[in-house]
């Protein structure tokens, strides 16, 4: 099964031709499942279920509870953001929770469980999108700790292992990632372990999601990090759900435009069958 993770960037920069390097990598890749993060939607369009329309997707998505300051950003108070899951096979049960805010910037993200009706087995797949601010690390343990009670109460009746994708912005050694992993530091709910995809990755593969090589990130000035992340639970039986392959996508240009500010991460799961990855 091969899973897939990737932040859109909203309508930031050159949305519309955007959209299209966005459609063209998917396209290309032909996920099983999708985890995306800054989704956009105004009135009766959102980018997930055009992405859909066009890849022959099953879809679903969980808005913003208060996106004003990112429409201020942008100047448009009728656009919205959220999280949306991408589906080959039907989308049989979802829900959402709310995670914890930082004080003074609630916009009320939330992540986001479906339940993925794939050969075989039920996936339980969820997506989400942590605080952003350098500083905020402690947000984002309290918010992972959400996540992993949230993954704990919805993760039940398959064998095959709950599937966590999303922008946690936060480096692989942080405190909120040790934390939601569980295997470096006590796991934020009891006996419940995640392993980072990453970890079965070509050691010489470029990991940075947040890439400097990206002018979108250059101009920030800011480090190259890898903050996208797959995360699996450990195999069910026989490998069910391990990690056979994973690399970064949409990290260079398409008909000269990059398709977002930040590269995605795409794993192939042991399970349901899927193709080889492409080189």
């Amino acid at each position: 099964m091969r899973v897939l993770t990737w932040n859109l960037w909203w309508r930031f920069g050159p949305w519309e031709r955007r959209q299209e390097a966005v459609l063209a990598v998917l396209d290309a890749l032909r996920p099983d499942v999708v985890g995306l993060q800054e989704v956009w939607a105004r009135g009766g369009e959102n980018l997930a279920g055009r992405l859909a329309d066009r890849l022959g997707m099953h879809w679903t998505w969980a808005p913003f509870r208060a996106p004003q300051r990112w429409q201020r950003r942008i100047g448009d108070p009728a656009v919205d953001i959220g999280n949306a899951v991408l589906s080959r096979w039907p989308l049989v049960e979802h829900a959402t929770v709310e995670l914890p805010p930082r004080p003074g910037d609630d916009d009320g993200r939330p992540a986001l469980y479906a339940r993925i009706d794939a050969p075989g087995h039920r996936v339980p797949f969820f997506t989400t999108h942590l605080t952003s601010a350098l500083d905020a690390s402690a947000v984002r343990c309290r918010q992972v700790e959400a996540l992993a009670a949230f993954v704990a109460a919805h993760r039940g009746g398959t064998d095959f292992p709950p599937v966590i994708t999303g922008d946690f912005n936060a480096w692989p050694d942080s405190d909120e990632v040790r934390r939601f992993g569980g295997y470096k530091t006590a796991p934020a709910v009891p006996g419940q372990v995640f392993l980072d995809a990453w970890e079965y990755a070509d050691p010489d593969r470029p990991s940075a999601t947040w890439n400097a090589a990206n002018p979108h990130v250059a101009a920030r000035g800011e480090p190259s990090v890898r903050v996208d992340y797959i995360h699996v639970g450990p195999p069910g039986p026989g490998g069910l759900g391990s990690v056979g392959a994973v690399r970064r996508i949409g990290d260079h240009p398409v008909g000269g435009v990059w398709p977002s500010d930040h590269a995605g991460v795409l794993a192939d799961l042991r399970g349901p069958s899927a193709p080889p990855l492409p080189s």
